[in-house]
């Protein structure tokens, strides 16, 4: 995490924060400075980590919700921005991953996974533009190393990261003239509950230790190496850098293992 509070007076927007990459995104900002709204499904999980930031000494305010739902992303935006006096940096990191071959696939099972993790970055990003030209703000979003590669059994989490790598290069292109920067990380396995919670991996143990084999440089992330790259993208440091799509995956994308 930051050892600067390079972020101080930055308001902040994190999606899906109450567990895994998206909490260590909205601490890592928090330790840095910044005012955070989190958002996400589970009421009491997303209150534990507002509750544990604010202890710490940092403004948060959760505000729970389904990335799916329009009313939502408009509300947790205009929450932000009345509890905070603004937004300067969206993450959409909020996202599901399924399992099982296309032809099994049901139709309900596709939307839920397209619906969040391609529809939710569209229905946040929309309702923040006004505020990030303001600000000239920034938006992360968080797809993985499936948005480049195909992989065989996660179909529709595949098509839907590659769709938010598109509208991420789309988005930047739309938003440059604004002066709002608009970037994307692709991170391999990184140990949280993704896979967990919707039980796409019968044996987890086994899948990390299978991980440490499919990225080259021998061992799988963690959610603080994702939250680093997100604060540097998010930074005055990359002022240049929009419309890209930054592997964070040791390697594996390279390769395509799985």
């Amino acid at each position: 995490m930051s050892d600067t509070r390079e972020f101080e007076g930055k308001q902040a927007l994190v999606t899906g924060a109450s567990s895994g990459i998206g909490r260590a995104i909205a601490e890592a900002l928090a330790e840095a400075g910044a005012v955070v709204a989190i958002t996400g499904r589970r009421p009491q999980p997303l209150a534990e980590v507002a509750a544990g930031i604010q202890e710490a000494g940092g403004g948060c305010v959760g505000i729970p919700g389904d990335v799916r739902d329009e009313n939502h992303a408009a509300d947790a935006v205009a929450k932000t921005v009345e509890s905070f006096g603004g937004l300067d940096i969206l993450v959409n990191n909020a996202g599901v991953i399924g399992a099982g071959p296309i032809a099994e696939t049901t139709t309900e099972e596709w939307d839920r996974i397209v619906d969040i993790d391609l529809k939710g970055p569209f229905l946040f990003s929309r309702a923040a533009i006004p505020h990030l030209r303001t600000a000239k703000g920034c938006i992360v979003n968080v797809s993985s190393v499936a948005g480049a590669r195909p992989y065989p059994g996660i179909g529709p989490y595949c098509v839907a990261k590659a769709g938010l790598d598109r509208f991420t290069e789309c988005l930047a292109l739309e938003l440059a003239p604004d002066g709002v920067r608009v970037n994307a990380i692709n991170p391999g396995v990184v140990k949280t509950n993704l896979h967990k919670a919707t039980n796409t991996v019968p044996d987890y143990d086994a899948f990390l230790a299978r991980s440490e084999e499919t990225h080259p440089l021998g061992f799988y992330g963690a959610p603080e190496d994702a939250s680093e790259l997100v604060l540097f993208l998010a930074s005055e440091k990359a002022r240049w850098i929009t419309g890209g799509c930054f592997p964070l995956d040791g390697g594996r994308a390279l390769t395509s293992l799985r």
